[in-house]
């Protein structure tokens, strides 16, 4: 119970805090100890590619995203994985711009490009499967919680140069995200806690738009690599 209490506090922590203040957090009071028979903890980071799968003229737009993992053993090969992605981007680019209200602005960025960017700290609930310790399943909820969010303003080949604008757009964007998640993935050794590499797909339910007449609901590929921190070290000999 005190394992999982410090994961649910560590989760809310997580989603509150700056990620480089939990990250300090995590190897000051942590380290280690969260690594038990019943749970594997690690780090876990990679690229993935977001679109905004109700906006046709949006295409894809890579992205990093880092965070941290929980494999909580339930019986046998089956595992709750949960976690926290710490910097996580989804959003789109390749949209048409729009105007803001300043004629001269408008005028200037009228057929440029527009890049939209969402931070939101995702926390995904996943009923993982394992097959003879080596390939793995996955699939649930993810849910999240708003950061920054931007619209970019891009123009290219101009007489200037290109032009770029970036535009605060939290207050158009729910607080909230969430939808479904699925995957697969691969673990490099066949003991129980080792490195594991995968791909994982999120497709939200929610439209997370404040606009009028504009549904924003995210989707995602996310190409990741696991890797567990403090297992499998090695049993400190007896006193004699």
């Amino acid at each position: 119970m005190k394992t999982l209490s410090k994961i649910c506090f560590l989760v809310l922590f997580i989603s509150f805090a700056s990620p480089s203040r939990a990250q300090i957090l995590i190897s000051l009071l942590f380290g280690d100890k969260l690594n038990t028979p019943e749970i594997e903890f690690g780090l876990v980071g990679g690229m993935n590619r977001s679109w905004i799968h109700t906006i046709s003229e949006s295409s894809g737009l890579n992205n990093f995203n880092i965070g941290f993992y929980f494999h909580i053993n339930m019986f046998e090969s089956s595992y709750l994985s949960t976690g926290v992605q710490v910097k996580s981007n989804v959003g789109a680019r390749g949209m048409s711009t729009y105007p803001i209200g300043d004629p001269e602005f408008d005028d200037v960025f009228t057929g440029g490009e527009l890049i939209k960017k969402l931070n939101y700290f995702y926390v995904p609930i996943m009923w993982h499967q394992r097959f003879h310790n080596r390939f793995y399943i996955e699939s649930g909820l993810q849910l999240g919680l708003r950061g920054k969010c931007w619209d970019n303003f891009k123009l290219e080949n101009t007489y200037d140069g290109n032009l770029e604008y970036q535009r605060d757009i939290r207050d158009e964007i729910a607080a909230i995200d969430g939808g479904l998640v699925a995957g697969m993935g691969y673990k490099l050794k066949k003991q129980i806690k080792s490195t594991a590499i995968g791909v994982n797909y999120y497709y939200a339910l929610k439209d997370v738009s404040k606009v009028d007449g504009v549904d924003i609901r995210n989707s995602s590929v996310y190409f990741y690599c696991k890797i567990p921190i403090g297992a499998n070290k090695p049993a400190e000999p007896k006193a004699e």
